[in-house]
This record gives structure tokens, sequence and C-alpha cells, in this order.
């Protein structure tokens, strides 16, 4: 990381300052002692303007539709690599050799199984409770089972906690599924990959035997690989701030998946999905396509453009080929959500008002239709998100631990409340 030097002008006063270059992107303005050389702070709602760390895990080029997991496209691990390969990138910032990867492979998959006082643990809950409140004192809960990776001062500890959650993050959603749902939780199968043996613990029952199917576990470890990590975004910042005070991974990571549970956040694809269900059927879709360009009709297309990425979104693309593919291999025919989300995409990739606005169908758009063809419903979306997300999060967490210039998270604020005024007693309240 390169640096300069440079000023900036405040009330006639002078500020030194330092321009910071990273490798690709943006330059940032450190303006870390702007308080102490003039009394002010900046002023930046969501933080969108500002660089709350330093980095080497993710980059994203939201005009070029550019997505890196430490430098290699999106694209490229998603076609040619499977998750636990693109866990293992994150983590350790390489690609791993033959035989890093079969002892990753390994050790991930002896940690699957979660104690077994666990299973009474979710009982506790009402049936009907959503997967993602259960999700989040599942994980929290961890820390009660697991105080032998709790200290976050010893490398080995912050290893071990990493490998438990990466290895049990599967295991507590389809328990949480299974719980939903009334029926019997499944073991985690040492002989199964990673997306496998999640499809298993959550479709298995012990009337039957399950086989899996390959195009499906195909389809679901690239929807992880795509969620795996995405820069600093808002449970990312979360699971970071949590950390920066010290608080135990478990916890931490709890604290992404609250952060993820947001509508405006995880929800994303379940908003879609919702979407397609208002519109209905396919003969529905002019009205609806009219109230989407009318500015005074509060209705708006879920599923289509994105915050960040101003051109195409790098994952969608991949997500569009996994989606047709999940479509063709179950032969699914006569569903109407499914008619309209394939017209809907037509529309959208063809319409010039689309195409103008550049509202290409994002992630969202294609990973709800093709997690509800595979069976899940959607209060399952956002735990699938979770649990694709969890090593990034790890990522990042493990990143901010290790920094040097690492300190706790304390925002500032532009007070516009009440000044200073005295207590009065209650009978002399107005």
């Amino acid at each position: 990381m390169s640096a300069m030097t440079g000023h900036i002008v405040v009330d006639n006063h002078k500020v030194d300052v330092t321009v910071k270059n990273g490798t690709i992107g943006p330059s940032v303005i450190d303006i870390a002692k702007l308080y102490g050389q003039t009394g002010m702070f900046t002023y930046d709602p969501g933080f969108t303007s500002t660089a709350s760390c330093e980095s080497k895990i993710t980059f994203i080029d939201g005009d070029e539709g550019v997505l890196l997991y430490r430098g290699y496209p999106i694209e490229q691990l998603a076609e040619h690599g499977d998750f636990l390969e693109t866990c293992y990138l994150l983590l350790y910032g390489e690609l791993p050799t033959a035989a890093q990867k079969a002892d990753f492979d390994y050790r991930v998959t002896r940690h699957t199984m979660v104690h077994e006082q666990m299973a009474r643990f979710y009982q506790g809950f009402r049936r009907d409770a959503h997967p993602m409140a259960v999700m989040v004192a599942a994980v929290g809960a961890m820390s009660a089972f697991y105080h032998d990776s709790t200290d976050i001062s010893d490398p080995t500890q912050r290893m071990i906690a990493s490998m438990r959650m990466i290895a049990k993050m599967p295991t507590l959603a389809a328990m949480a599924y299974k719980y939903s749902v009334g029926q019997p939780f499944v073991y985690p199968l040492n002989s199964l990959d990673y997306s496998s043996n999640f499809l298993r613990m959550c479709y298995a029952v012990p009337a039957e035997e399950y086989k899996v199917n390959p195009v499906m576990a195909r389809a679901l470890d690239r929807i992880f690989i795509l969620h795996a990590d995405h820069e600093q975004n808002a449970s990312t910042s979360t699971v970071r701030l949590a950390g920066s005070s010290g608080a135990n991974p478990f916890a931490c990571i709890a604290a992404g998946i609250a952060c993820l549970w947001g509508p405006a956040h995880g929800g994303a694809n379940e908003a879609a999905l919702k979407m397609l269900q208002e519109i209905g059927h396919v003969d529905n879709i002019p009205r609806y396509i009219a109230k989407a360009k009318d500015k005074n009709d509060p209705f708006r297309l879920m599923g289509f453009g994105h915050r960040v990425y101003k051109n195409y979104d790098p994952r969608a693309k991949i997500m569009q080929k996994t989606c047709h593919e999940v479509l063709t291999e179950l032969g699914i025919k006569d569903d109407p959500l499914l008619d309209v989300a394939l017209e809907l995409e037509r529309i959208a990739l063809s319409d010039s008002y689309f195409i103008e606005k550049k509202l290409y169908p994002n992630i969202d758009f294609y990973s709800g239709i093709t997690l509800k063809a595979m069976g899940f419903p959607t209060s399952m979306f956002t735990v699938l998100f979770a649990l694709a997300r969890t090593v990034g999060w790890i990522a990042q967490w493990k990143e901010m631990i290790e920094d040097p210039s690492q300190k706790i998270g304390r925002p500032r604020q532009l007070y516009t409340g009440a000044v200073q005024r005295d207590y009065a007693p209650i009978g002399k309240r107005r």
C-alpha cells in the first residue's frame, strides 16, 4: 500500500492528511487525526463514503461488475472450484494444494456433528419459530458448548473456532429446518461432500434411503460460493464491530446473523419471491411492469438492480445458469411462479426501460427461484445465506483480530437534541 501527504482546508485552517492507495480501487483520505486538529468529526450516514478498515480479502467494482475473492474472479471460482476450496482461499489467502485441500476437507467433515445437548436446546423454541431466530440463538449458544475455543488471543483457538463454525453451521441450519417441519434431526454423513451432506440433513427421513441429486448439490455449492463474502456490507461490519470489543467468535457470528436477517440485506431473495407471488400469473405482468415504471406508484420490482453493482451483478450471471440447470433437471412444469419469473427475466433483458436503467435481474432474483425449486421454504432462504456467509464473516473477523492497528469501534455522531437543562421536581413540570 502506497501513501502520499496532502491537506484539506476547514474554516480557513489547513489540516494535513494522508492519502492512501490500495492495490486496486479508490484511494482513501486518512482522517484519523481530523478531530484532534480541528475539533470536528465527519458526517457520513451509512458510512457509504468511509473505509472502516484495511482488508485483503474481497474487492468489488460495482461500476464494472467485478467481484474478486483474494484476487480471483468469482466466475472462475464458481465454475471450477467448490465451496470448501473457496473457504480455504478466504481464510488463508491462497488456493490450496491437493494435499492442503484434502486436509482441510477432512478437518471440516470431522467437525460437522454438534454437541448432543444442542438437540434439547432446539426443543425450547416454538415449533413455528422463524429459522433465523433459531439460528441467532443456536450459534450464540455455541460459546456455551465449546469453551475451549473462545480465547481470541490464542491463534490455535481462533483456528478451532473457525473450523467449528464452517463445519457445524450446515448441521445447525438443517436442524432448524427439520424442527420447523416436525421431522427428526438427521446426523451428518462423513462420506458426503459439504453441500450433499447439507441436502441429506435437510431432506432425508428415517423411513427410506435418501439419494443426493448431483445437479442439486452442485447448484447449492455454487450458491454458497457466490454468497461467501461481499466486502464490508452491513452484516460483515456488524461482525467486525462486535469483534472489536473482544467478544468471542460465536457471539460475533450470531450478531452477523441477526443483522443479515433484515429484509434490506439477507431477506432480499425472500422479498423477490414474495413479489412473484403478488404478481401471481404471467397475464398480470404487463400491469405490474407499468406500475414499476410509474414513479408515483409505490410498487417496486424486487430482485432487479443492485445497490453496489451499477452494471450486471457478476454473481447473477452464474446464478442464472445454475437456476436454469436446476429447473431443467427437475422438469418443473405448471408452476405459475416460475412462469412469472422466467417471463420477467425475458422482459428485463430486452425492454429498453430496464436496459437503460440497468435494472438487470440480480443474484437474489435467481437464487430465490432456485431455492424454491429445490424445495426450500422462503423462511430458510436467509438461513442458507447465513450458512454461506459464515466463512466470509470468519475471515473478516480473523483479519481484524490479527490487525495491529485494530481498535474498538466507536462511530461518532452529530448531536441535535436538547442542550443541557436542569431537573425539575415532578410537581413543577408542565
